[in-house]
């Protein structure tokens, strides 16, 4: 079984959180550039075997679409045409940052790792992830 792999996708940054092999267990990985996002997923699929890709899909509390989610649309295109075989699922990613802030403080993270803005993005990855694996099993 290959793992899943969740991104966070930012104009800026891209959070990047992946399962393991029995696709259970959602971990934050790593946090790159946007402009280099694609190239670090294609050498993880070449190291790692990976059966889909899940991606946050940023919303208004209204659920409405967000200034931001033009731009994961556009990623979602690039990343399926680069991955055709590859199955891409979006997930809401409302509150992730912020459920992101309350785990990394309840983890006991001090407050500089809090505020750094690489670390939130990975674990918001994380929480994207373990919020698909979760809506799988219902």
């Amino acid at each position: 079984m290959g793992r899943i792999i969740a991104i966070d996708y930012g104009n800026k940054r891209v959070g990047i959180a992946a399962t393991d092999t029995l696709q259970m267990i959602a971990n934050p990985l790593e946090t790159v550039h946007a402009k280099d996002v694609l190239s670090f997923l294609k050498s993880y699929v070449q190291r790692e075997p990976v059966d889909a890709f899940v991606v946050g899909m940023p919303r208004r509390l209204s659920g409405e679409a967000s200034d931001a989610t033009p731009h994961v649309i556009g990623f979602v295109r690039k990343l399926q045409k680069e991955f055709p075989d590859m199955p891409v699922h979006t997930v809401d990613e409302r509150f992730t940052s912020k459920m992101a802030q309350q785990a990394m403080l309840a983890g006991g993270l001090k407050k500089k790792d809090r505020q750094d803005k690489g670390t939130v993005d990975r674990v918001s990855a994380a929480i994207i992830l373990q919020s698909y694996l979760e809506s799988r099993s219902i």
